[in-house]
């Protein structure tokens, strides 16, 4: 998302050629798949969390560029908004101490910044949306520096033809337009990423789907937009109409959105880049020099780099991505549907319950997706953003629709804690991280949960002083690094 480009046109031409070039790395893409060019030896995993910045007072701090001035950590990058930074964690094996290894990164990471981006008056929250973001922050004077994304934001608008338009209903009612991607800037995630062979994929991929409704559920923590409360998981309508580019019309027509949870299962990674070509014009239509046939046949790796690009305007929830490290390709599955926070330690837990999970389903004899429906995995993942830990949903041999937590304790769990096991994760690390997970479900508390009872109680006052007064209280509770189901 963050790719340094420069700011400029498109001519029709441009387009034409990108279109051309495009095609042509996907060609090339998958003959590497077929000659197996690519890293599978030793699987990493990886982590990427986006931050939100305020004031002393609770509000939206626009300072990243000073922030991340102050920090001079690589480790930190811009990210949309000028209230965001995003912090990239070392990749690492889970069975050498991956998560006590993330933990302890993220947290010194973090401790470090905080330090220094309190000296330029702004500090970090983790929370899936800010809520004590107002309509006057949804202005392109809000966007960071990067011309990237002045350029995404210019080429959504022109693709509409019109101004942006937000429509949530949950437990109050959202109605604005905007005439930048700004909005996108309020939804602040956190990344998971697991690498796997070309062979394996589509298993993970598939898995990585049929669970994103559980994760929703037990990890929602985006409960408040512009003073009003929302979906569970309100980043997720958000988003996807944020970064719409269809017209009401072309919504009629059946037009895929570009925010995307996809409408099948896959045996191929080749079929998510494939489909993304098809389906999806392009928003950068930016050509790069490289002839990757040329360097495939040189015995070199091919960057690839329109198809890459193109890829990082599509936005599934879970997104294919092909890298290079150190000469070689791989592949991963980039799991983005989760806010970041309450805690360091609440994170790590959402991430070993995802590794785990992921894991267990992947490798299992009989496939869930053969028992489950893709159209009801999206629904899960719909009815989970909206109703959060208390929401009900379909899985396979139950019979009909069974409470997140109820399903997440009998039959996930175990699961989890199979796959952990799989991936070498140490036992201590193990029991701690799925732990957290279990207490949310014993205690009905997730991040979403906890800031709407607090809510509840200030309930009488100014809804934006309220929201000022929660999230301050919560920043402070984020320090302790105690999870949120221990909250009082």
């Amino acid at each position: 998302m963050g790719e340094e480009v420069e700011a400029q046109e498109f001519s029709r031409a441009d387009r034409t050629r990108h279109r051309e070039k495009v095609r042509r790395c996907l060609d090339v893409f998958a003959r590497m798949l077929r000659e197996a060019r690519f890293d599978t030896d030793d699987p990493m995993t990886g982590l990427e969390v986006e931050f939100n910045l305020v004031d002393e007072a609770g509000d939206p701090a626009l300072k990243n560029a000073e922030v991340l001035a102050a920090i001079a950590d690589p480790d930190f990058q811009t990210e949309l908004g000028q209230f965001n930074i995003e912090i990239n964690v070392p990749p690492s094996t889970l069975r050498e101490g991956g998560f006590a290894q993330f933990e302890d990164n993220l947290r010194r990471s973090l401790n470090d910044a905080e330090s220094k981006s309190a000296k330029v008056g702004a500090h970090m929250v983790m929370i899936g949306i800010l809520p004590t973001l107002a309509e006057g922050h949804m202005g392109m004077s809000a966007l960071s520096a990067n011309p990237r994304y002045r350029l995404l934001s210019e080429q959504i608008l022109a693709a509409r033809g019109e101004d942006i338009s937000i429509s949530i209903s949950g437990a109050e009612r959202l109605e604005t337009t905007a005439d930048s991607i700004v909005p996108e800037a309020a939804c602040t995630s956190t990344q998971f990423h697991v690498q796997t062979s070309p062979d394996d994929f589509g298993d993970y991929w598939n898995a990585s789907q049929a669970i994103a409704g559980v994760q929703l559920a037990v990890g929602a923590n985006s409960p408040y937009l512009l003073g009003k409360q929302l979906w569970r998981e309100t980043r997720i309508p958000l988003f996807e109409q944020a970064t719409d580019t269809r017209s009401e019309e072309l919504k009629a027509q059946g037009v895929r959105p570009r925010v995307w949870f996809g409408e099948r299962w896959i045996t191929s990674v080749f079929d998510l880049f494939e489909e993304n070509v098809r389906y999806f014009p392009a928003l950068l239509p930016i050509s790069d020099e490289e002839d990757p046939l040329e360097v495939l046949e040189a015995g070199g790796t091919p960057k690839l780099h329109e198809l890459r690009l193109h890829n990082g305007t599509v936005y599934r929830w879970n997104r294919p991505i092909y890298d290079i490290a150190d000469g070689t390709p791989h592949l991963r599955v980039e799991n983005r549907l989760l806010a970041a926070g309450p805690t360091v330690a609440d994170t790590i837990a959402n991430a070993a319950f995802y590794y785990g999970m992921v894991r267990a389903l992947a490798e299992s004899e009989r496939p869930l997706w053969s028992q489950m429906s893709f159209s009801a995995a999206e629904e899960n993942f719909h009815v989970a953003a909206q109703q959060g830990i208390h929401a009900k949903i379909y899985w396979p041999g139950i019979g009909g629709a069974v409470s997140a937590t109820e399903l997440v304790l009998r039959r996930l769990l175990p699961m989890a804690y199979e796959g952990l096991d799989s991936w070498g994760v140490p036992a201590a690390d193990r029991d701690r991280l799925l732990g957290i997970i279990e207490q949310r479900c014993l205690t009905g508390m997730n991040g979403s949960e906890w800031f709407v009872g607090r809510m509840k109680d200030r309930a009488k006052e100014d809804r934006y002083d309220a929201l000022r007064a929660t999230l301050l209280e919560y920043t402070e509770r984020m320090h302790t690094n105690e999870p949120v189901h221990t909250w009082d």
